[in-house]
């Protein structure tokens, strides 16, 4: 003989809600019911699909009964607080410059198509520092192997901005420190297949080059501190399609024109673009405007210096984010006054600054003391 423990058991009811009636039915209607109900219970599959969950369900309310599965077994013990592991991120991968004279890494593009690859821009942005032992070539490299660039881009003045076009992976343009535009096709090599004469390109270096929603796919548009917006086929790269001054009085003075550091542009806003200027003004534009002085829209001041990032944000394309001095700001585009929203005052200048693509509100900044921040 064995003594067990005694369990109690305890019968617990289940409250069951009416549904499931087809649509031709009124469950109201007590007439209809009962006839559709006799009808069911004649139903060869419905009597063994009745029979064959009857014993499972009669398992179930048998365990029911034996075990209380809300019992709570250990409630004299203390809650354990579970801190939270504070955000971290990990170093994959360090690219170096190859050359002995390190240069600025001035503008990163990733490949539309695998995140394998990435194209860096290299330029001293130090205006006559040039040494004459100092490298003109930019590269294309690939993360799995990190040592050696995959492509060397040989332009004939140092590349400040770079890009892959997102319709043709193969073919990247770039923006020069002299201020020429240049295109390369990465099946042709690394000398680029046409550059823009020194008469019609920029006059100073051109700091923002982006492709367009075309359907060609071979337009873009660059920017540079000359205070000059142009726009370029790169299947005729001897003259701009288009110019704007940037002159806010809008006369269309290039003397007045505010130099441009940065560039924005979202493919589902196809005629607006914004630019941010050297002297802190963030300009928004739109390209279709009958006449040029219409094309700059609005102004948005705030910056006591350069705005180093612009940026809107993916989800809400009417809000974005600046860089520029010490801070990192948030506008929306119809609060023309001051920004809705502004970091502190840093100690160290900021340098650039990104939404994530993947949740709304975070967004991250990088400091000239090596610091990156995630908001």
């Amino acid at each position: 003989q064995v003594n067990t423990e005694r369990v109690e058991v305890e019968s617990r009811g289940v409250n069951h809600v009416e549904g499931g009636w087809p649509k031709d039915i009124n469950p109201q209607e007590v007439e209809q019911t009962i006839r559709f109900r006799k009808k069911v219970e004649k139903d060869e599959h419905y009597i063994n699909t009745i029979t064959h969950l009857g014993t499972l369900m009669e398992h179930c309310v048998k365990q029911n009964n034996a075990i209380n599965i809300y019992e709570e077994y250990f409630g004299e013990e203390e809650v354990i607080e579970v801190e939270d592991e504070p955000p971290s991120a990990k170093t994959i991968n360090v690219i170096r410059d190859p050359n002995i004279t390190k240069r600025t890494a001035t503008h990163l593009s990733w490949h539309p198509d695998t995140c394998k690859k990435l194209a860096v821009a290299y330029s001293s942005l130090e205006f006559q520092q040039n040494t004459k032992d100092m490298s003109f070539d930019s590269y294309i490299w690939d993360l799995e192997n990190p040592n050696k660039p995959e492509l060397v881009l040989k332009p004939s003045s140092p590349l400040v901005s770079l890009e892959y076009n997102p319709k043709d992976s193969h073919v990247l343009v770039g923006g020069c420190y002299n201020g020429q535009m240049a295109y390369w096709d990465t099946r042709k090599g690394g000398l680029p297949v046409e550059v823009s004469t020194v008469e019609v390109s920029h006059r100073d270096p051109v700091y923002g080059a982006i492709w367009l929603q075309s359907k060609t796919g071979t337009e873009c548009f660059s920017a540079s501190t000359d205070g000059q917006v142009l726009w370029w086929d790169i299947r005729k790269l001897s003259e701009p399609t288009e110019t704007l001054v940037l002159d806010v009085t809008r006369k269309g003075l290039l003397e007045n024109a505010l130099g441009a550091v940065t560039l924005e542009f979202e493919p589902t806003m196809p005629t607006k673009f914004m630019v941010g200027t050297e002297q802190g003004i963030v300009i928004a534009c739109n390209r279709k405007a009958k006449t040029p002085s219409e094309k700059i829209t609005s102004t948005y001041s705030g910056h006591h210096g350069p705005v180093y990032a612009l940026a809107r944000n993916p989800f809400c394309p009417k809000i974005f984010l600046t860089v520029g001095d010490w801070t990192a700001r948030i506008w929306s585009e119809e609060t023309k006054e001051s920004s809705i929203m502004w970091t502190k005052y840093h100690l160290s200048y900021l340098t650039d600054g990104c939404w994530s693509t993947v949740r709304p509100a975070v967004f991250f900044t990088t400091r000239s003391d090596g610091t990156l921040d995630g908001w």
